[in-house]
């Protein structure tokens, strides 16, 4: 079964700065742990795809405008509390499975080397419509 696992940062709702704000070191220590779990899904055979994501001012949000082109604005916007900076997505037996990635995941280090304990969204990938569609 394949599973997302969505790395979201909230301002609300963590007790540490911004990457943009963390010590050098930090922020190697932090890029060397995802690359080792990155390594460890793949030797395992369960590593589909992950990436780390810009930073949200580079983001474009699309709409079709019905008439012609695409609308595309700005966002999100400095107000954005919340983005997505990153994502897995795992192909393992079970969700109890993509549960401990998702774990595992949420440990990496931060300032000072402190796990962040971010909160990492698990979501099941679908094969279909669910049939009561």
């Amino acid at each position: 079964m394949k599973y997302m696992l969505l790395m979201q940062f909230s301002a609300r709702n963590t007790d540490f700065p911004a990457i943009t704000e963390w010590a050098e070191e930090d922020v190697q220590a932090h890029i060397a742990f995802m690359a080792a779990t990155n390594e460890k899904l793949v030797a395992d055979g369960e590593f589909v795809d992950g990436q780390g994501l810009a930073f949200p001012d580079t983001a474009k949000i699309v709409r079709a405008s019905g008439t012609g082109g695409p609308l595309v604005t700005e966002g999100p916007f400095p107000e954005t509390k919340e983005f997505l900076a990153g994502y897995w997505i795992v192909d393992c037996e079970s969700e109890g499975r993509a549960i401990e990635i998702a774990a595992h995941a949420s440990s990496a280090p931060g300032p000072g080397g402190e796990p962040l304990n971010m909160a990492i969204e698990v979501r099941r990938v679908m094969a279909a419509p669910p049939a009561e569609l």
